[in-house]
């Protein structure tokens, strides 16, 4: 039968469900922040080559687990949007909790959550797993090579990226496009349209303000990637 779990519980279980993993290992949960004791616990199945899946739906991971992720081979991290579930899944059993992973062991919370167990309820796991696996699915996945950079390069790396993905109408280019074609790199472009009105920046997000608007630039958004900007082809800057 399955198993109530209090949060003393959940801090438990989860640690044997990780720490007992043999083939596979799914961690879902919206916050990516790690504590040293899941890392070390990870970097050992690393290790051991298990094929560890890790699902989170905030996008703002910080500098430390980026280098972190980069060094770990079996380890591979999905993006889902809208992410709320929080389900821990190895081949043998499951826990479905409020417990986030960035607040394991944070024993002063109160959480509550579910142990199962493959071998006494096969179904409610499958029905886990098969939910896991979906979720998986509609993930992006994520490759781990960022470095750490300056700012404003991280912000023009980040539009470039987005744009290389994009096919923006004839008449117009995207942001890094039309920095190449004026000689420009593409973070020059973008603080040149800030200099000039056609851009804002708010809490290191560019946004197109109307004077932009009425000089032909117009907002996207991709769904893997987030927002860019496309310009008209003669528009200058200089």
């Amino acid at each position: 039968m399955a198993k109530f779990l209090n949060t003393s519980a959940t801090n438990y279980y989860l640690e044997e469900l990780i720490k007992n993993a043999q083939d596979k290992l799914i961690l879902i949960s919206p916050f990516l922040k790690l504590n040293d004791r899941i890392k070390e616990l990870l970097e050992d199945k690393n290790r051991l080559k298990i094929d560890v899946r890790i699902v989170y739906g905030k996008s703002e991971l910080q500098p430390e687990e980026i280098n972190w992720l980069k060094e770990l081979t079996f380890v591979r991290t999905s993006f889902c949007k809208n992410l709320h579930a929080k389900c821990y899944i190895n081949e043998e059993s499951c826990i479905i909790t409020s417990l986030n992973l960035y607040e394991f062991s944070q024993v002063n919370n109160n959480e509550m959550g579910i142990f199962v167990s493959r071998a006494d309820d096969e179904e409610i796991y499958r029905d886990a797993v098969d939910e896991a696996q979906r979720i998986i699915r509609i993930s992006d996945e994520i490759r781990i090579s960022l470095e750490k950079v300056k700012p404003s390069e991280e912000l023009a790396n980040a539009v470039e990226k987005t744009e290389q993905t994009e096919e923006p109408a004839a008449d117009k280019l995207s942001s890094s496009k039309l920095a190449k074609q004026l000689g420009l790199k593409t973070g020059d472009f973008l603080d040149k349209c800030i200099e000039l009105g056609y851009l804002t920046l708010a809490d290191d997000k560019h946004q197109l303000t109307d004077q932009g608007k009425v000089a032909g630039g117009e907002f996207k958004f991709s769904k893997r990637f987030g927002a860019y900007f496309i310009w008209p082809s003669n528009l200058s800057v200089g």
